[in-house]
């Protein structure tokens, strides 16, 4: 391990807009007190829950990055020189754990690269949460992320999680930007077999959270309207 690289934390944020201390253990607040500088994917946002978290009044002194789907390689390799000099960084995600299903997983590559120590925070992750909810496999699990936009590959892509995932008997977890919440839902319902267990778990951590599982025949007695809500959806088929 190179002695005169800092190190990389990778920092927490709640999965909702509530105070940080609800979910986040008092060492991971210590540390975020003793960091100046931060890797982030919207500096704005980081910028709020920094506050709250303890640097309030002290924001103007930090030194933020910007690291999002916009960043080319290029710039990620330029971030290597944060840590020069014993310098520590902090990473920060939008909402949950950074580096999963998240563009902040080019800064801890890079850091493994060069040697830079990498220290992971305990903080929610709305998979883990979703599953341990669940009641399906957690025993054996994927997550695919963002399943495909088109109407046609999506069900195509669902076609293949419910085969991999009978054959398997493997938890298959994937999400979608909110406002196609319904949409893939609607997808889920129409393509898979009426035997094959849905998990919807939305809004997770918050006081208005909806976490049930049923099958894909008892959903369609009663089909929820998610809307614009975080969302981790997880089948397990027969």
């Amino acid at each position: 391990m190179k002695t005169d690289y800092g190190k990389l934390y990778l920092i927490p944020t709640p999965l909702g807009d509530y105070a940080p201390s609800q979910v986040l253990p008092a060492p991971v607040f210590e540390i975020i007190c003793g960091l100046k500088t931060f890797v982030v994917e919207e500096v704005r946002t980081a910028r709020r829950f920094l506050s709250a978290a303890g640097l309030k009044g002290q924001i103007e002194g930090l030194d933020f990055h910007e690291l999002n789907e916009h960043t080319n390689p290029a710039e990620v390799d330029k971030l290597k020189a944060l840590f020069a000099n014993g310098n520590n960084v902090g990473l920060l995600s939008e909402a949950g754990l950074p580096a999963v299903a998240d563009p902040g997983a080019l800064l801890v590559d890079l850091c493994h690269r060069e040697g830079i120590e990498v220290i992971p925070l305990v903080g929610p992750s709305s998979l883990m949460l979703a599953l341990m909810a669940s009641g399906l496999n957690g025993q054996s699990f994927a997550f695919n992320g963002y399943l495909p936009v088109k109407p046609e590959q999506r069900k195509t892509a669902l076609r293949n999680l419910e085969k991999k995932s009978s054959q398997l008997r493997q938890s298959q977890i994937f999400i979608e930007t909110p406002y196609r919440n319904d949409a893939l839902l609607a997808d889920i319902l129409a393509t898979c077999s009426g035997h094959t267990k849905v998990c919807i778990a939305a809004d997770i951590t918050l006081p208005t959270a909806f976490i049930k599982t049923r099958t894909v025949e008892a959903w369609k007695r009663d089909i929820p309207q998610i809307g614009k809500r975080p969302c981790v959806f997880i089948i397990l088929a027969k």
